[in-house]
């Protein structure tokens, strides 16, 4: 089991990181427009052309996993985002306003695989599932609580707090990478290398340049993610389509818009915790899909509120829809994570973490304009085309199952049998618990076919499919 310091440790790292985020993304645009003079629509396409180096960031921060660990890639992200946040109120003019939003970007690009293989190494089995909803749920009251302080800054009308925000934004950053540099990784950096030289000749073949490749020829997992992409647009609906689409189309008051948002906010940050702890009993490949499809019941809700005269209904159905796509994004959002990094082997995970974070990163990049795209020509279109997206993600997910390592599949299988889940740290040493047996992991042996457990263990060595 994980230990409760590790896990103290590293939610108090996501609180302190999630905080500072939140402090600054409803102000970004605001923040630049305030301190060059340059008009909000210039803003948003300086902005827009730094973000795309987070694309580059990505790869890059795979190598960089496999070759120093996921905790060094993580604290080195962090400090790079600190400094270019640091650098935000020296911003002058266009060009020192992309070069700062380009540095930053670089930090945001790296955090996703290395936060993913980060939480892969320090948690194993159910232990990855329940320290992934804990982190969502945090994150989540985290950002809450980042926008509310942000707002009363702004309130007090002074000059200062523009730059008062960004700099505690920075600071933030810093803190958190302090706090996880302290938290212990299982059998150390080394871990993965020595049992690699030892052992293994192809998965130390796979830690050198080879590694995309190897990724590449993994079709299982190729599949895996490019069905995640029809889901990833689903997501961004909240905040890109649903706000236009309740107040042109339905007549929503848009006061209620941020009543919706924080339906979903808070319903996450209230409820992930206890629902996972329901859900780690059952394939994390059926919950997966049965989150897909929730999405895809609320999405189609969605579509006949248009047809809905009576005011007071659509609205009633408004946020019944919503909490709908929260239940989804409950069901869906942790095991998925918890899904894909455990389907990676051990040896590349940096790289495949950096592979699948493409299926988020083009959706997010292209989600504005597709979709509003789609809403100027046919909002019901677009609900119903999700709908399908999404339900097309769930039956692919399912028909991936037998396909997957059952350490990806049941959350109760153990990673890695070889080595203890709380081995001592030569970075930071502490004394070692007795770990559990593996043995004891398993919910129900009898369940897990025999056959398809030596497969995934020859795939793990072989690092493809």
């Amino acid at each position: 089991m994980i230990r409760p310091s590790t896990q103290a440790r590293y939610m108090a790292g996501m609180v302190v990181d999630s905080t500072g985020s939140g402090m600054y993304l409803p102000l970004s645009l605001l923040f630049f427009h305030h301190v060059t003079g340059l008009p909000i629509e210039r803003v948003g396409v300086i902005m827009t052309a730094a973000a795309l180096f987070s694309l580059v960031a990505n790869p890059i921060a795979g190598v960089l996993v496999d070759r120093f660990g996921a905790r060094a890639v993580v604290v080195g992200g962090y400090l790079v985002r600190a400094v270019g946040f640091a650098a935000y109120p020296l911003v002058d003019s266009p060009l020192t306003m992309f070069l700062a939003v380009a540095l930053v970007a670089l930090g945001d690009g790296s955090y996703p695989p290395s936060i993913q293989s980060f939480v892969a190494a320090i948690a194993r089995g159910a232990d990855r599932d329940r320290l992934l909803a804990a982190q969502r749920s945090l994150r989540n009251a985290g950002l809450g609580a980042g926008g509310l302080i942000a707002g009363a800054a702004l309130g007090l009308g002074s000059d200062a707090a523009y730059r008062v925000i960004v700099l505690v934004s920075a600071a933030a950053f810093a803190g958190a990478a302090l706090i996880l540099r302290t938290i212990p990784v299982p059998g150390g950096r080394d871990r993965t290398a020595t049992r690699a030289g030892a052992a293994a000749p192809a998965p130390a073949a796979a830690r050198g340049s080879g590694g995309y490749r190897l990724v590449l020829r993994d079709r299982t997992f190729l599949a895996l993610t490019l069905q995640n992409v029809p889901t990833a647009f689903g997501y961004m609906v909240l905040s890109v389509a649903l706000p236009v689409y309740v107040t042109q189309e339905l007549g929503v008051p848009a006061s209620l818009v941020g009543v919706l948002y924080a339906v979903n906010t808070v319903g996450i940050a209230l409820l992930q915790i206890p629902v996972t702890r329901r859900l780690i009993r059952y394939r994390r490949t059926r919950t997966v899909a049965a989150g897909a499809a929730t999405f895809g019941a609320s999405f189609a809700a969605f579509a006949l509120l248009a047809g809905v005269p009576v005011r007071p209904v659509a609205l009633a159905g408004v946020f019944a829809a919503t909490a709908l796509f929260t239940l989804g994004e409950m069901l869906h959002g942790a095991p998925l994570s918890a899904l894909v990094s455990s389907a990676a082997p051990e040896e590349t995970r940096g790289r495949y973490m950096a592979v699948y974070q493409f299926s988020w990163a083009i959706p997010i990049t292209l989600a504005p304009a597709v979709l509003t795209a789609l809403l100027s020509l046919s909002p019901i279109s677009m609900w119903l085309l999700l709908a399908a997206g999404v339900s097309g993600s769930a039956l692919t997910m399912l028909r991936l199952e037998p396909r997957l390592p059952a350490r990806a599949v049941h959350a109760r299988v153990p990673d890695d049998p070889e080595v203890p889940e709380d081995s001592e740290d030569p970075e930071n040493p502490e004394d070692p618990e007795n770990p559990e047996d593996p043995e004891d992991l398993l919910e129900d042996p009898g369940k897990t076919d025999t056959d398809d457990r030596r497969a995934a263990t020859a795939t793990q060595k072989a690092g493809v499919e």
